[in-house]
């Protein structure tokens, strides 16, 4: 006679697989109730003062800068705080909430540098592949294009200069005919050789992917990863975030703006929105806690620093304490204070979006927010000082001179 439980927990969800002591019966999935997520004092859980996390970013909100932030907690693994702060809308004062959608803006680089892993582990692309095997619409100088690999298009080797012809997007040209005409920019070094980080180039990922699953990048993303893993609310487009029930308004300051579909335009470099839960969700996948979706090797692939760069944050106190800084696929990696770390951010009018992790202890922090604030950036060191159980630093007012600026954001706004 045979008999088991198995529990999987994500998000502090279960499911229970039981034979019912019959051999031959196929496994019967008993679901649990859902808990309540960790929105009050009462229900945050784990090491890390809460209390103490929730007033700083509360004291966070009061800058000029700041109109609405979403911030989600996972330690030891498990979603341990999720908090709402500001406002969707200077317009309709509506609050944020764990249901208000943002946009991703470039951390959507790791969905698809992560995809292009999981496809590779599955015999769909190679990443050795050379680009001239998918006919794409990249044309780099010297035809450079017809040596460089998937691997080191995702890892941003391409040689173009940094968010190359990024204004040309942005003035409304299409990406594909941008994309043909990156054979008359200047070089910063040899293909391959450096790290140089591109929004128009690196969505040449789409086609690649598209010409390999015959389906529109869109619809693999939300077959292979967003599905599988219950991200429920998570789109790419803007009628993904505009048709969302609750959806966060662009700002400047106090100031509301339009939504601009200029970087939608590049979905595998900054198209994706999601609730804060959702992205809470992905950092947990990225962390190696589903791997029925996302297995370990797949994790290794995408994770593994392929080129060294330069510190994500530049000169700044914070840019100085992250040491070793390396890029995957689509993806960061580098070491705070001794530890290994892990993340992307991102920026765009009106927007923006970090994740930060430290995957051997599965603790981090995922924050998105609706105006051009780049405060919560300086927070991830908090953070990480509070989880490493370091001395406190006030991080939101070092150097607070000039803006800290973010090397994912393709040009925000003056």
């Amino acid at each position: 006679m045979l008999g088991g439980l198995f529990a999987l927990s994500v998000l502090g969800l279960s499911l229970s697989l039981c034979t019912n002591g019959n051999p031959f019966a196929g496994p019967s999935v008993a679901a649990k109730p859902i808990p309540t997520l960790p929105t009050d004092p009462a229900e945050w859980r784990g090491k890390i003062d809460y209390l103490a996390l929730d007033a700083r970013l509360g004291s966070m909100m009061t800058d000029r800068s700041m109109r609405g932030l979403a911030v989600a907690v996972v330690e030891g693994g498990r979603l341990s705080f999720v908090r709402g702060y500001g406002v969707e809308s200077a317009e309709s004062s509506q609050p944020v909430t764990a249901e208000s959608v943002f946009r991703w803006a470039s951390l959507s680089k790791t969905v698809s540098g992560t995809l292009s892993a999981q496809l590779a582990a599955d015999g769909v692309i190679s990443l050795s592949d050379r680009l001239e095997t998918f006919d794409t619409s990249l044309r780099l100088p010297g035809d450079a294009q017809l040596a460089l690999t998937v691997e080191e298009l995702l890892s941003q080797r391409t040689g173009l200069p940094k968010n190359a012809f990024d204004g040309r997007l942005e003035d409304g040209e299409d990406p594909r005919t941008i994309r043909l005409s990156l054979a008359d920019a200047p070089t910063v070094c040899a293909p391959a050789t450096c790290h140089s980080y591109q929004n128009i180039a690196y969505d040449t990922i789409t086609e690649i992917i598209a010409a390999r699953t015959g389906e529109a990048y869109v619809e693999t993303v939300q077959q292979r990863l967003f599905r599988p893993l219950g991200m429920t609310s998570a789109t790419l487009g803007a009628a993904g975030l505009t048709s969302a029930e609750r959806w966060a308004r662009p700002h400047h300051d106090q100031d509301q703006l339009a939504v601009s579909e200029v970087y939608y335009r590049v979905p595998a470099a900054a198209g994706v929105n999601s609730n804060i839960v959702d992205l809470a969700v992905w950092m947990q996948a990225l962390m190696g806690l589903r791997p029925d979706v996302l297995p370990h090797a797949v994790l290794e692939t995408a994770q593994r620093s392929r080129v060294a760069t330069a510190s994500p944050y530049g000169r700044t106190p914070m840019g100085r304490e992250l040491k070793e800084a390396g890029y995957g696929l689509g993806i960061r990696n580098f070491t705070y204070k001794g530890h290994k770390v892990i993340g992307h951010s991102g920026g765009l009018s009106g927007y923006r979006a970090t994740m930060m992790f430290d995957p051997t202890t599965r603790t981090g922090i995922v924050m998105l927010w609706n105006s051009d604030a780049n405060l919560p950036f300086r927070f991830q060191a908090e953070f990480m000082d509070r989880a490493y159980g370091l001395p406190f630093t006030d991080w939101l007012s070092v150097a607070r001179g000039p803006h800290l600026a973010t090397a994912e954001a393709p040009r925000p706004p003056p």
